[in-house]
């Protein structure tokens, strides 16, 4: 018997009374065009004159997954930072965070995409405000001033989690039965959706910041299986009037039918799916939604609609997990085993991206076209408006749910805390060694990740959209590592230690993303990753290889470049150990050890013309702390025994494809 959470089930409520798969929503009303007055903005963007482009590329670094006070449950747990307060944040202002403190980044983003849920978007808010009509409904009352400063104590959990379980199921039924007005809830979704777009329009600043129009499609399987995607709009001058939910579909190739029919009109729009972690082993399964076998036109159109896959966020990394990868011993990073919003476990064949990289070279074998030929993106899904991206400062994700250490379950629950639960909902408590810790939606297991890098010409929406587009993208943990990687034939050492390497290794071959066609020889791969300024030193450079061969898929991990001056072994294909340890008292690491930077020229020492392969850069930092043992001690507390105290944040380029 699988023993929940009461947050658990609430979830499990709220999606299980969603799961059908006809629209409530006359569909012809997502794509009419936006109308309406601009809203005024809350601050003037200064004009500056944008640095000059650079055709080889700069780096930059943004949150794609960001959610405000317009997201139900973002509201719900105390969130009423505004889609304005979120892109304030992104360029490094403080923001407060429900549960009162503030919240301000070290090192401002480049990029930001408010992503609130596009199913009943604004409605949460609409229900709180007792000055609406919407607010007269009874479904409305139990969150009446539910933000109020007076309410947000320990004792409102109760109200917020029965809410959460509530709220979507009865606005639901109420629609359905007529009592609620259809006409109403959809003027809801178009104002909140015109404040979003306003917000966005006001806050992107060419060459300086960008933003884009965005939100979250949030679809699940009957067994609770996570299919989100996040949509994004590459401009604003053309938009739906409100975005495409799952109250429309629950099948993703609704989406994809919709995203198809808007770039008719001249709407372009990519989605990135993300937690496939959490998907059951649906996100990533070797058959459409109906049952059938990938063909491809299947392929096709999941390729056109979703050239990226989110790779890492705070409800854990999906690159592989130990079991799909016994051999990488680095595979055990941020395992979130739920089901998402559960407490029950996912199944991880078919939930992570290594694996469905794989599987993709494998049906081009068969001789279909490859679905899951996509990008590496990265991001928080903050439901506090703020990225939290840094292991020390680590905040969490839902607001007054898990924004206390106590309430995130890595240091012992307080007097008062503790007695709230074990009398309201005992089963969100664990003991560990004689301590009792909060137990409830795997808030111990979250990660204090990610951010999307990507190589474009400049810091403009068009710039950063057909860096998208083309995959020339890179996941981070968190920090602000750079990687560089490229495929070719005629690469060699001196072109690694030229003043035009990078000039050259476009020239002459294809970046991140791209494919390369096999020529009868093993090709060349310049690999470059390059530490935060901010951040700790760099271990170890990694290709990442995965391959089919006879109707069976393989991968194998090599190291191929250490930092200190070591080399990797040509047998075991490992860096030495460097030596760099982290003492868990304080937090402290050892000095003088790990890279700057790490490049070299590498040939696969295992290639074989006959098969297809794809290939991918990992670098790993020195270990750290993580966010649970800072915590810890910041409390004056053991570190919880059974997290992993340290960590080592790390950076993926996006594959590339020879075949």
């Amino acid at each position: 018997m699988i023993k929940r959470s009461a947050l658990a089930l609430s979830v499990i409520t709220l999606i299980s009374a969603c799961t059908e798969e006809v629209g409530l929503l006359d569909e012809d009303s997502n794509f009419g065009g936006r109308g309406g007055d601009p809203l005024t903005p809350v601050m003037d963007i200064v004009d500056r004159a944008p640095p000059p482009t650079n055709p080889l590329r700069n780096a930059y670094f943004g949150d794609l997954h960001v959610h405000t006070e317009y997201s139900f449950d973002a509201y719900n747990f105390g969130t009423t930072a505004t889609p304005y307060d979120a892109y304030k944040f992104a360029q490094g202002e403080a923001i407060e965070h429900p549960a009162g403190y503030q919240i301000q980044m070290a090192t401002p983003l480049d990029f930001y995409a408010v992503t609130d849920h596009a199913m009943f978007l604004g409605l949460a808010l609409e229900a709180g405000d007792t000055t609406t009509p919407f607010s007269q409904y009874e479904i409305s009352k139990p969150l009446h001033n539910l933000n109020a400063d007076d309410n947000k104590g320990v004792w409102s959990l109760t109200k917020r989690i029965t809410n959460f379980s509530s709220f979507i199921p009865r606005a639901l039924e109420g629609i359905r039965s007529g009592e609620i007005s259809e006409e109403m809830a959809i003027g809801v979704t178009r104002r909140a959706w015109d404040d979003i777009i306003n917000a966005a329009e006001q806050f992107n600043n060419p060459g300086h910041f960008t933003t884009f129009v965005a939100y979250e499609y949030t679809s699940s399987t009957d067994d609770v299986g996570n299919l989100h995607r996040n949509v994004f709009f590459r401009g604003a001058d053309k938009l739906p009037a409100v975005p495409f939910s799952r109250l429309n579909s629950q099948n993703p190739e609704g989406l994809w039918d919709w995203m198809d029919t808007l770039r008719e009109q001249g709407i372009e729009s990519l989605a990135i799916p993300h937690n496939s972690n959490g998907s059951n082993g649906q996100m990533f399964k070797l058959e459409d939604w109906a049952g059938n076998p990938m063909d491809d036109a299947y392929a096709e159109q999941r390729m056109r609609n979703e050239p990226l896959v989110e790779i890492t966020q705070i409800k854990g990394t999906s690159d592989t997990h130990p079991l799909l990868s016994p051999n990488d011993e680095w595979a055990d990073f941020e395992i979130y085993k739920f089901r998402v919003g559960t407490s029950i476990r996912s199944e991880e064949k078919g939930s992570y991206v290594r694996e469905a990289l794989r599987n993709g070279v494998m049906l081009e074998s068969r001789g279909v076209k490859n679905p899951y030929q996509f990008g590496f993106a990265a991001a928080s899904d903050t439901h506090v408006a703020g990225t939290s991206d840094d292991e020390e400062t680590f905040f969490s994700k839902a607001g007054l749910l898990d924004g206390l250490p106590e309430r995130r379950g890595s240091v012992p629950v307080d007097f008062v805390f503790g007695t709230f639960a074990k009398f309201l909902a005992p089963d969100t408590l664990t003991e560990v060694e004689g301590r009792t810790y909060t137990y409830g939606g795997g808030f111990e297991s979250w990660s204090a990740s990610g951010v999307t890098g990507v190589w474009a010409e400049e810091n403009t929406r068009d710039a950063i959209y057909d860096a998208f587009r083309r995959k020339e993208t890179f996941a981070t943990s968190g920090p602000r590592m750079r990687v560089r990687f490229f495929a070719g034939y005629d690469y060699t050492a001196e072109t690694l230690d030229s003043e035009t390497m990078i000039e050259d290794a476009y020239a002459r071959g294809v970046p991140m993303g791209g494919e390369l066609i096999k020529a009868g020889e093993a090709p060349t791969f310049i690999a470059w990753a390059s530490a935060d300024p901010r951040g700790t030193a760099l271990q170890r450079l990694q290709i990442i290889k995965g391959w089919e061969q006879e109707g069976e898929t393989y991968e194998q991990v090599y190291d191929v470049a250490c930092s200190d001056g070591l080399t990797p072994d040509p047998e075991t294909h490992r860096c030495p150990d460097n030596g760099a340890k982290v003492n868990v008292t304080d937090c402290s690491i050892t000095a003088g050890v790990g890279a700057s930077e790490l490049k070299t020229v590498w040939q696969d020492p295992d290639y074989d013309s006959g098969n297809r392969a794809f290939y991918y850069v990992r670098a790993l930092e020195n270990p750290t702390c993580r966010w649970s043992t800072w915590d810890a001690i910041r409390a004056g507390v053991e570190p919880r025994p059974d997290l992993h105290k340290t960590l080592q944040e790390r950076v993926w380029s996006s594959p590339i494809w020879v075949r």
